[in-house]
Order: structure tokens, then sequence, then C-alpha cells
């Protein structure tokens, strides 16, 4: 998949164009739908589609005191958008200055750097440029006045209700990640780089990948059974998330940490993709180092006999 990282950039690519635009935070099912149907549009017409969207969450900006908790920063977003097969994906740089953009020139950017502008295919409620004045209704407007055609998705759905990123956060919060991943269309996993910690998982027998987690909306605290990816090789595991009240106190900060079964290797500094398969049991303190130890030979001895049923 090719990276673009300016409007201009367009102008290379073989026309006529069919542009995806929007946030796709999570790239859930609703997001699959405004992809899927600019892609498959652009095959019918043997153009070429093109995947639009914005780094970082325009409410990081808009609203920094306010944003909501991230289901997947633009690292994350890059790698589930290039797993459904999309060919060119554009990133525009979301700042004050361009947050100020009439959504009129911010089309006609597009429509002058396309060679030519087909279609632009975005959800039905999505909003653009200064003060969110550009709508579906613009759109058309412009796609009439221009030539280009426009696509608003009508809402998916799943079991009778509305597939969206705010939903998607608040089951993750609560721990219902089946009803995430239906929503998803694939389990909720959380992007990470590993870095260094305290190395007291590896002073008592238990290495731990520390990870500085690239998508913030974290699940309840507790210990999971779960899975890591690194590159194209899947690792069980076992997964502490919360603040590590024995060996923390006061640490206000939340840790996720993942042992690995049976792994020897130094990661640091590579990406870890973290799947939360099973909540085994809530964030415990334990009087002393030597319980904590015992406890952490039970979560392991449990997830060794999950993994192998």
């Amino acid at each position: 998949m090719e990276t673009l990282r300016s409007i201009s950039e367009l102008s290379r690519l073989p026309g006529p164009l069919f542009l995806a635009i929007g946030v796709f935070d999570g790239v859930h099912l609703g997001h699959h739908a405004v992809i899927s149907t600019c892609t498959e549009h652009a095959q019918a017409a043997n153009g070429t589609p093109v995947v639009v969207t914005f780094d970082p969450h325009p409410e990081k900006v808009l609203r920094p005191k306010a944003a909501p908790h991230l289901l997947t920063a633009t690292p994350h977003k890059i790698a589930l958008i290039r797993d459904l097969g999309v060919g060119h994906l554009l990133i525009i740089t979301f700042d004050k200055q361009f947050a100020a953009t009439e959504p009129e020139d911010f089309v006609q950017q597009l429509v002058k750097y396309s060679n030519p502008l087909r279609e632009i295919c975005v959800g039905h409620e999505w909003s653009f440029g200064r003060n969110r004045r550009g709508n579906l209704e613009l759109l058309k407007k412009m796609g009439a006045h221009f030539d280009f055609n426009v696509i608003g998705i009508p809402p998916v759905t799943v079991n009778g209700e509305l597939v969206s990123s705010t939903t998607i956060r608040q089951v993750v919060e609560t721990g219902d990640l089946t009803k995430a991943a239906q929503m998803l269309g694939r389990q909720y996993t959380i992007l990470g780089t590993v870095v260094h910690g305290d190395y007291l998982g590896k002073k008592i027998g238990f290495p731990t990948a520390n990870l500085s987690a690239h998508n913030e909306q974290f699940p309840p605290n507790g210990v999971y059974l779960a899975e890591a990816k690194l590159g194209t090789v899947i690792y069980p595991g076992v997964v502490n998330l919360g603040y590590r009240p024995t060996v923390s106190t006061g640490k206000s900060e939340r840790t996720l940490e993942i042992h690995l079964l049976d792994f020897d290797r130094d990661i640091y500094g590579q990406d870890l993709e973290v799947r939360f398969i099973r909540y085994l049991r809530p964030e415990k303190k334990f009087k002393n180092t030597d319980m904590l130890v015992r406890q952490i030979e039970a979560d392991v001895k449990q997830a060794r006999e999950l993994t192998a049923a």
C-alpha cells in the first residue's frame, strides 16, 4: 500500500480517482462499507481507489480536553486499512490551519489534483471543513458542479444497533469484547511498541513486554489470556493491565504488559498487536512479591490449559 501525505500527490495517480473519505477510527464495519463501496466502484470503472483519512483525530485538535479515547491511532489504522487490500492511502495532517479550511476549498483541492475525480464516498453523516459546515448535501452540490459522483453510505447495524466508534469505545471500556468484535468485524486489539520497563518481571522469572500503546481505549483492568502478533507470528501470553498495585504503589498511569509463553527474545522497539481472549481475574494487591509470583504461576498454568484446550 502506498501512503501519500499531501493532496497534491493525488496528481501522480492514474485516474479516474475514487475517494473514500473519513476519520475511520477503529476501521469498523461502517468504515468497511465506505471503503469497499469506493473500491468496487473504482474497479468497475477501471479507476484508482484512494482512502483519505486524517492524523491526528480531528477532536484531538478541535477539543483536546474532551477528545475521545482512540480505538486505533494512526499506525494501527494504517495497518488495518492495508489489511483491507487498499492500494493507496492519503493521510492529511489535521491541524488548526487545516481545520479552518472552508469545505468548498477542501473539495476544490481534491478536484484540482485528481485526474479526474470521479467519485467521493463518505458516511451519511460525515461533516468537514470550517465549523463542520461541509456535509453530504454540500458534497452533492459540488459534485454536480465539478462533475463527480457522491455516495453517502447509510448506517450499518449489528443486531439492530448502529455501528459507531462511540459505541465500540463504550463496550470495550466495559469489557464486552464480544460485542466490540461484532461491530468491528474483527477482534479488538491494541497495538503498542515494546519499551523498557523496570525489569521486575525478568527478576521474578516472568519477563514481560511492556507496551507503549498507540491507541488509548483499554478494556477493564485485570489479567487476561491474550495473543500477541509480532510481524506475522502469533504468540500466546498473559496480559496484566492496570496499576501494578503490589509493586507500584500510587502509580497513576495504567500499564499494559504481556508475558509471552515460551518466548525469549529481545524485541525492544518492535510493535506488538495484542488481542484479549479471556478475562482471567481482577488486578489485586498482594502482601509481598512471593505471593505475587505464586499467583502469576497460577495465571500462566491456567493460560496454558486454555491455550491447549
